[in-house]
């Protein structure tokens, strides 16, 4: 009997600024690196205009699984304005295999772990931090209403730039797989809470912040909060009509 061929493990692509990547793209710079591949700054020959591209490490991609989930999964979300838009695929060779890299817009800004980390005391004040939440239950809402979700919301997933009084704010990955049910949609409202937390300066300010505010953290109780926000929708709202004392 024949033994199942080995999938090569690539744990880094380490492409070079210069390169030339299926005859189309220029590498500029990483941006980043992940459990599933590396994304860089590229630039179309072509145009001259920057794209970002996504390498999947060929273990991580079997049968090209994951790539076709990200293809098909944001062409499905391609209205939902917070999810950074699909072009297109390519293929290249690297080290004897053929790898298949996914081409999307390229959004200027940066994680929102960098930038909380960049604000004095490395936190929002409370009126920042709701103009940031609120951008997010916005998108998020545009997600749910497809009958889809994100599934893995957290500070390193957001880019983040400031756009006036407000945010502008994309997100990074789509994490799960699996069709949507009520626990994935209650998780993303759990995590959205969570992120806003985290940007007020987590638990060592809590206890100093407003009672509206409080009353959005629910101290973290997964259980208090569902009680109020089931869905992204329902925190959009609370927002729009929040009563200060």
């Amino acid at each position: 009997m024949a033994k199942a061929k080995k999938t090569k493990v690539i744990d880094s692509f380490d492409f070079v600024a210069g390169r030339i990547l299926a005859r189309k793209y220029e590498v500029i710079s990483r941006l980043g690196t992940g459990w599933e591949g590396e994304v860089y700054l590229v630039r179309e020959c072509a145009t001259d205009i920057e794209r970002a591209a996504k390498f999947f490490y060929p273990q991580r991609n079997l049968r090209n699984r994951s790539l076709i989930f990200y293809a098909k999964k944001l062409h499905i979300l391609r209205s939902c304005s917070i999810l950074i838009q699909y072009h297109t695929q390519e293929t290249i060779s690297y080290r004897g295999l053929q790898i298949p890299f996914l081409v999307s817009d390229y959004v200027e800004g940066e994680l929102l772990t960098d930038f909380l980390n960049r604000q004095r005391g490395k936190r929002l004040d409370h009126f920042q931090a709701l103009h940031l939440l609120y951008a997010l239950a916005v998108g998020i809402e545009s997600i749910h209403h497809l009958s889809e979700y994100h599934g893995d919301l957290h500070t390193d997933n957001v880019i983040v730039k400031r756009s006036g009084l407000g945010f502008d704010v994309r997100l990074v990955d789509l994490y799960h797989w699996n069709a949507p049910r009520r626990e994935n949609i209650h998780d993303d409202v759990c995590n959205l809470i969570r992120i806003f937390y985290d940007a007020l300066g987590g638990q060592k300010f809590y206890s100093k912040q407003p009672c509206e505010i409080k009353e959005i953290c629910c101290g973290l109780k997964r259980s208090l909060i569902l009680s109020k926000f089931r869905t992204a929708g329902q925190l959009r709202e609370h927002l729009e009509t929040i009563q200060w004392s």
